[in-house]
């Protein structure tokens, strides 16, 4: 099972490769929206934003997210490093119900892009 330590690493390694894409995910992930990732193993989430191209960590908090952010991920800290590294395909994962993923319909169309 990833530690939080591990899952933190994989959301900043997902933030440094969408800050340095070009062509449309680059213009995919110049969005400014409140994020939020629930590593459902480990009952923790992640929060924060993404905007400038990239996911900027603002907190971490035990259970599951306070606020309603525009894009929510829920996913096992292992399936995280694993989309990150690219060892799992996210449209997989998101059709079998392994990562979960709520946003606005023209949130979800640009974030195709990325994913």
């Amino acid at each position: 099972m990833a530690t939080i330590e591990e899952c933190r690493a994989a959301l900043d390694k997902l933030s440094h490769t969408m800050g340095g894409a070009e062509g449309d995910v680059r213009a995919a992930a110049a969005m400014d929206r409140t994020v939020s990732c629930h590593i459902t193993d480990l009952d923790v989430t992640f929060a924060g934003r993404l905007t400038g191209g990239r996911i900027e960590v603002e907190d971490t908090f035990p259970g599951p997210p306070r606020d309603r952010a525009q894009i929510r991920l829920a996913m096992a800290g292992d399936d995280l490093v694993a989309l990150v590294d690219g060892e799992l395909n996210f449209a997989g994962a998101w059709g079998s119900g392994r990562v979960k993923l709520d946003a606005h319909l023209l949130d979800l169309f640009r974030l195709r892009k990325l994913l």
